[in-house]
């Protein structure tokens, strides 16, 4: 083994560094390969990052400027740059002037870096405002310099015009003017300034400012129309800054209404930015034992408890919900559903408080306004948004969509025995369910019969039963790919009560129920066999359309899962069909997978009869 010892020189020219403050990196590395792409250090003396905060009000929202201050403190930005519209304004009495910049300043106070102040028309529309600023802060225009790069904070508001006409007077002009002289050399210059005067009329002077900065690297930054876009103009970029706390409907990106700072790295050729959105900067503790427990590892707190129903296509149904709150903070709830195509449903309630561990319950009235048949109907979905509330610490809110629909209630007959062949002579009088759902692109399945699949079940006293009947006019079947890229049933069966089956999310898979992926292989038919929970029989026969096929679960194991003298299981039914090794497949289900989103709880319930 030896010492890869890697010195980091940052050597300016002819300029002598000591040598005790030239970082060195040790390295212990037996290989000639290494673990890195390359040793080239982004790091450079004259590389910096500063942040930008845009519009604090024009119709304020509580808390989204201190919290963006706190976010800050956690990048650690060198300096931080504003663009204006820091307090309401708008305003000649001075008690209320001094309030709002008291309460300004207070936000400002718990930030670790720097902060540049620029006026925007909600911080000076008056002389009173004006006069005001001036005593906060001498000046409303300034320049400064930091590694070579010119920051030019500029006043939009000079002519006092208010919203939408802002202007550049002369004497800002001149001064202006006289700066970017006396920094010609700069190798970047940014400004700051409110208003986009870029997009206004009658500005004054701003169109020669903008022939000063037309032979120079620059960019121009600004506020006021809370609203993010970049315009690429006059050898620069111009970029009105969205919000960081001001008025927005917050549609998004699509319309540039998103509360965010800009993340800014000065380098040689010139800031690279980074929008960083508030809501996607968290410390350490974004995630913590404490909501991992609370969140994670409980189950969702909102349930609609499935209905089993003996008519096929009833009018009128009631189904419970059930919230649980088993935390020891209050939780609040609201639920939204959305329309549905043949069902009418109503929830009792729709927006409500669960107070620290107890429970609520309602009901859940649902139209079947054509009276469609259950087994045609499409599920429908209810978004339930969780908000517990803390008094020492942040508010923890988290959503689910509830996918949910009744059911028609699929009973297992018993039978005195089922002589287990691949024949499907002795189900003639069975109840065959058809599996109907399929999911893949639309050109790689051409109807029936390129693939279709019926099934039916039954039970004695050693097993339970599943018969399938399965078209499909081009087995894919391979002895050298897996299991999962070939043609293959695919069964899950839950044999626990039903309260905990009908919502496991899939969870659980190969130690609480039993994952069975049976391809039509020679040799190791069955994915994993030796790793099911019990031994899982099945007979296949080959033909001239598909195969038929009848697989026996110990009914055995289903009572001890079940705790007992066994009332119901969940059953789940699908098909991979691929025809041919460079297709992709289409699967087919009788429900959704249990780990699937739209996975329906309580889907594929069978009782016994």
């Amino acid at each position: 083994m030896f010492r890869l010892v890697l010195f980091l020189c940052f050597v300016l020219l002819c300029i002598p560094i000591n040598a005790q403050n030239t970082p060195t990196i040790y390295i212990d590395i037996p290989t000639q390969q290494k673990p890195w792409n390359h040793i080239e250090w982004n790091e450079s003396p004259e590389q910096f990052q500063f942040a930008i905060v845009t519009d604090r009000t024009g119709g304020h929202r509580a808390g989204v400027f201190p919290m963006g201050i706190k976010k800050l403190n956690l990048l650690q930005p060198e300096f931080v740059m504003s663009v204006g519209d820091l307090i309401e304004g708008y305003t000649r009495d001075t008690t209320r002037l001094n309030a709002e910049w008291k309460e300004f300043m207070s936000f400002i106070e718990p930030l670790e870096a720097p902060f540049f102040y620029v006026p925007g028309n909600h911080d000076i529309t008056n002389e009173v405002m004006e006069e005001k600023w001036k005593q906060l802060f001498g000046v409303s225009y300034y320049h400064f310099v930091y590694k070579d790069v010119l920051f030019l904070c500029l006043n939009s508001e000079d002519n006092l015009r208010g919203s939408g006409r802002g202007t550049v007077d002369d004497e800002q002009y001149e001064y202006i003017k006289k700066t970017l002289e006396e920094n010609a050399d700069v190798k970047w210059t940014l400004v700051f300034i409110h208003q986009p005067l870029w997009v206004q009329d009658d500005t004054k002077r701003w169109k020669d400012v903008e022939q000063l900065l037309a032979d120079r690297k620059h960019n121009v930054f600004a506020g006021h129309y809370h609203r993010y876009w970049k315009t690429q103009r006059n050898n620069g970029k111009y970029i009105a800054l969205a919000t960081t706390g001001g008025s927005s409907r917050l549609r998004g990106k699509a319309y540039g209404e998103f509360d965010h700072v800009v993340w800014a790295t000065m380098t040689e050729e010139g800031p690279i930015l980074a929008n960083l959105f508030l809501d996607g900067i968290w410390d350490e503790n974004v995630v913590t034992e404490e909501l991992v427990d609370l969140v994670r590892n409980r189950p969702f707190p909102v349930r609609i408890n499935p209905i089993y129903l003996e008519e096929p296509n009833p009018e009128k149904m009631t189904a419970e919900v059930k919230i649980t709150n088993d935390s020891d903070s209050r939780m609040r709830v609201s639920l939204k559903g959305h329309a549905h195509e043949k069902l009418l449903y109503q929830l009792e309630q729709t927006s409500f408080m669960v107070e620290p561990n107890s429970v609520t319950a309602f009901n859940l009235h649902m139209k079947n306004v054509d009276t469609t048949a259950l087994n045609q109907m499409a599920a429908f979905s209810v978004t339930a948004d969780i908000t517990y509330e803390f008094e020492q610490q942040p508010n923890v809110s988290f959503s689910s969509d509830l996918p949910y629909k009744p059911f028609v209630k699929n009973t297992v007959k018993k039978v005195s025995r089922v002589k287990l062949d691949g024949n499907l002579k002795e189900w003639k009088d069975a109840s065959w369910i058809s599996v109907d759902h399929w999911d893949g692109a639309p050109f790689d399945y051409d109807g029936a019969e390129d693939c279709s699949l019926k099934f039916a079940t039954a039970y004695d006293r050693n097993n339970f039963y599943v018969a399938i009947d399965l078209t499909d006019n081009d087995f894919f079947i391979s002895e050298k790919v897996p299991h999962w890229s070939q043609d293959g049933i695919v069964l899950g069966l839950d044999a626990r009560p039903q309260h905990i089956s009908a919502n496991s999310k899939g969870q659980g898979r190969g130690r609480d129920w039993i994952a069975y992926l049976r391809t039509f292989k020679t040799k190791n038919p069955v994915y994993g066999e030796t790793r099911l929970l019990t031994a899982v029989n099945t007979e296949v026969r080959m033909t001239e359309t598909g195969a038929t096929m009848e697989i026996a679960f110990p009914l055995e194991y289903i009572k001890k899962m079940s705790g007992g003298d066994w009332k119901s299981l969940r059953l789940g039914v699908g098909y991979y069909d691929f025809d041919r090794e460079d297709e992709n497949s289409t699967t087919h289900f009788w429900f959704p997978a249990w780990n699937a989103k739209d996975d329906i709880p309580g889907s594929g319930t069978l009782f016994k009869e």
